[in-house]
């Protein structure tokens, strides 16, 4: 790569540090942002503006929002634990599944409509069960399911054919890169676009883009529709009553964020190191407040949770009371094979507030 390209790739600064002993043995790095409703730049680390990467996961509520907005949901009665599964990344456990194969019985179309294929289930009781069992996983447990039965409810709807309702000339997803393009200010024809691992279209924008289209979704603009307006509320209110569907009953940051965070925030993860918060409306946020990161190395696990918790105290967002139910997963112990703790993995970086 000559030196006029590498200058040209936004440089990512550390963020989390593994320590083992007394040194730092590793550290992963990326770009934070948080922007409030209005689009004024609140907080930031890294080159947020310039880094382009696709949402993955953390687009799932903006991809259900037309389901919701063009009458779809109501038409077929979803109701709000529904809606929630369509936004979500779920785990597979029984609730999960009995909950999407309801959706489809309301459609009339059954789990063979689904073209997002086949994966182990999340939740690791429910991966345990169908090994004891011998069972191969279905495509009901897997984690967009539900938002592929909502693709499919939304091409009813329009009268799109539901055979290619995955494809990106398909009207459902022309008018997901359309909702995109809207809350992200990034015009349609401008978008990044790629195949997710479900295999639909994937869009690829800044990391404040992403920000905005968080404060957007919890804020909505005036001049917004009216109807894409009540649809915003609709679906914060679904993942905010209904956390358990949008991650697990169990173990999962998007679930244990909104829980801890009392209805006050919406979580949601994108793989590959994405994640995305909306922090509601609030005596701070008036306006709302969208925070969107992006971990360079694409590790999801250890660095993503210590850092998202981290932002979201230094934003002043987090209680005390909310920090300590998160601890679990705001620093993690490096332990040997002997289950001996020997190190940390901890967050190591202050924002840049503005």
């Amino acid at each position: 790569m000559s030196e006029e390209n590498q200058n040209d790739v936004p440089r990512p600064v550390p963020l989390v540090e593994v320590h083992r002993g007394s040194i730092v043995e590793s550290r992963h790095r990326g770009h934070i942002i948080a922007v409030d409703g209005d689009g004024r730049t609140v907080a930031s680390l890294g080159e947020p503006e310039k880094l382009v990467t696709y949402l993955r996961s953390s687009c799932k509520p903006h991809q259900a929002l037309p389901l919701v907005a063009s009458g779809a949901a109501d038409r077929f009665g979803f109701t709000p634990k529904e809606i929630a599964i369509a936004c979500a990344s779920h785990s597979g456990e029984p609730v999960h599944v009995e909950t999407v194969s309801g959706m489809l019985d309301k459609i009339g179309l059954d789990a063979s409509a689904l073209k997002c294929g086949v994966h182990e289930p999340f939740s690791a009781e429910a991966a345990q069960k169908l090994k004891e069992t011998g069972e191969q996983p279905n495509v009901l447990q897997n984690n967009c399911s539900g938002k592929h039965t909502g693709m499919l409810a939304l091409a009813l709807h329009l009268g799109a054919p539901t055979e290619t309702y995955d494809q990106p000339g398909n009207p459902v997803q022309l008018m997901i890169g359309r909702t995109v393009a809207q809350f992200s200010d990034v015009p349609q024809e401008d978008l990044a676009v790629g195949v997710d691992g479900c295999g639909v279209p994937v869009f690829g924008v800044t990391v404040r883009a992403m920000a905005l289209m968080y404060a957007r979704l919890v804020a909505p603009p005036q001049n917004y529709d009216e109807k894409i307006r009540e649809s915003c509320l609709r679906i914060v209110e679904a993942m905010t009553t209904h956390p358990e569907m949008v991650g697990g009953t169990v173990d999962r940051l998007d679930t244990e964020m909104m829980r801890a965070a009392e209805g006050h925030l919406i979580s949601k993860v994108g793989a590959e190191g994405v994640y995305t918060v909306g922090v509601l409306p609030c005596a701070e946020w008036p306006r709302g407040l969208g925070l969107a990161l992006k971990v360079e190395d694409g590790e999801d696990r250890r660095a993503r949770p210590t850092i998202v918790i981290e932002s979201l105290r230094q934003l002043g967002v987090l209680d005390e009371a909310a920090i300590e139910a998160l601890k679990p997963y705001s620093t993690f112990p490096v332990r040997n094979n002997r289950g001996e703790t020997v190190g940390e993995v901890r967050p190591d970086f202050e924002l840049q507030t503005t």
